[in-house]
């Protein structure tokens, strides 16, 4: 059963509800203007790993858990570039929006 509606941090939850949408607009809205990202922990540069891993790959997240606190998250994650698997997201807040986020096997 998808968490996804019931995520506590509002961040977090329009994070994961614009990577399903595949919506730009709403996935910037989510992020600082500064904000960072690494996968598997490399650090990448945040608007090519999106176009790549998101805007161009049909993704879906499943979350499946959320830490106490709504920052980590385990989801199970498609897209067309690397099928079906378990992720692990973790997150960082700065006035509500996210300023960095780490994503990686789960």
């Amino acid at each position: 059963m998808s968490l996804n509606n019931k995520l506590s941090q509002p961040a977090v939850r329009a994070f994961v509800a614009a990577v399903n949408a595949t919506d730009r607009k709403a996935l910037w809205a989510t992020l600082t203007p500064d904000a960072s990202m690494s996968d598997d922990n490399m650090d990448h540069n945040l608007v090519e790993w999106a176009e790549r891993e998101i805007f161009g790959s049909h993704p879906r997240m499943d979350v499946e858990w959320e830490s106490d606190d709504g920052l980590s998250l385990r989801a199970r994650y498609h897209n067309d570039i690397w099928g079906d698997l378990s992720s692990a997201w973790t997150f960082t807040l700065t006035d509500g929006k996210i300023s960095h986020f780490e994503a990686g096997p789960g």
